[in-house]
């Protein structure tokens, strides 16, 4: 599903990864950890081809992204659902025109928007916000709406950055309850974060950075992944 073969890349003299190999296969939810400036972001962008890697291959499926025509990339990003740590919204229209102009902007035929927007909203417990405005809505409520805006094309990647910062604990755990629902549905997420308590109790594989290097790939397991409960990384 995603493959990095020796990836490397620099901004100007910085050199931000260092030939870094991994794979996620269909269907897995992938913790990536790792301090500020690790390279976690750098990841992020070129998987969505936001940017190219210096060397190396970032494959999605069969496809090499260095080799993917420009006006190829929006079919790719058709493929992947992106959750920020900010979520960010039309505060003067609903959430059904939120998702609406996504719909649009996306090529989907309008006699399907609404089923779409009724399922998805469903699908983040949200059946009956069709109508409300963003700002009638709490943080979690919000996070529910953006991860929701994301899974509307029903993609077969999630790529979330930080999705529970700012969150209460009792907010952020469901929320990460609703993203194992959606990976559960062979959804392949591969999540960003520095929340120690998120990581070692919700257990799943994880990818370590340190100064762009992949330090560590471990399985699911009985592990503490931060060491010290309070070791944290400041991002």
């Amino acid at each position: 599903m995603i493959r990095f073969k020796q990836v490397s890349k620099t901004y100007g003299e910085n050199l931000a990864l260092r030939q870094v190999n991994f794979e996620i296969k269909q269907g897995e939810f992938v913790y990536l950890i790792g301090p500020s400036g690790a390279g976690k972001s750098t990841i992020i962008k070129l998987l969505t081809r936001e940017e190219l890697a210096t060397s190396g291959q970032v494959i999605i499926g069969n496809t090499d992204l260095s080799k993917l025509k420009a006006q190829h990339v929006y079919k790719l990003r058709r493929q992947l659902g992106i959750v920020n740590q900010q979520d960010v919204f039309l505060e003067n229209r609903t959430v059904k025109e939120n998702y609406q102009a996504v719909l649009g902007a996306t090529g989907v035929a309008e006699t399907e928007w609404l089923a779409k927007i009724k399922r998805t909203l469903d699908l983040v417990g949200l059946g009956t916000y069709l109508d409300a405005y963003p700002r009638q809505l709490s943080v979690g409520q919000k996070k529910r709406v953006a991860i929701g805006r994301a899974m509307l094309n029903r993609p077969k990647i999630l790529l979330a950055d930080e999705p529970t910062a700012n969150l209460d604990p009792k907010t952020a755990i469901d929320i990460m309850r609703l993203f194992f629902r959606i990976n559960r549905q062979q959804t392949t997420i591969l999540m960003a974060t520095h929340d120690s308590t998120i990581v070692n109790t919700f257990m799943r594989r994880v990818l370590e950075l340190e100064e762009g290097k992949l330090i560590r790939d471990q399985a699911a397991g009985n592990y503490n992944v931060f060491g010290n409960p309070n070791d944290i990384y400041i991002l």
